[in-house]
């Protein structure tokens, strides 16, 4: 069994920059590849980006290319998103998963245990 739980989001404006992380506890997953998705009220759930085993190979959505980027710390059991410029568009809850491969995949369905999430607001 493992447990998510992600921490860090809150308020924050436009072209301001949050980090959320997600602290993974239970069964280990230094080896298991991690993904970021987010869900915003009334739209489907969104692959954000995953990030491989040992961290040395990282995916981003399109959406979020070039602003928000994707680490580790396996000695923390911990996965951190930095988002950077951010949009009104990126409101949404940010949950964080794991899926039992060594490399992480876009496909929500692909994932085994999730974290309930946490609520990024941009807003003026």
């Amino acid at each position: 069994q493992v447990q998510l739980a992600e921490s860090g989001g809150g308020l924050v404006q436009p072209g301001g920059s949050l980090s959320v992380s997600c602290v993974a506890s239970g069964r280990t997953v230094m080896t298991y590849a991690m993904g970021w998705f987010r869900q915003a009220p009334g739209k489907e759930r969104e692959f954000v980006a995953s990030i491989s085993w040992n961290g040395d190979w990282l995916d981003y959505a399109d959406s979020v290319k070039g602003r928000f980027s994707i680490s580790r710390d396996n000695a923390k059991n911990t996965v951190y998103l930095q988002m950077n410029s951010l949009k009104p568009e990126d409101t949404a809850i940010y949950y964080c998963a794991t899926i039992f491969r060594l490399y992480g995949t876009r496909r929500g369905e692909d994932y085994h245990f999730w974290g309930q999430g946490t609520q990024v607001t941009v807003s003026s």
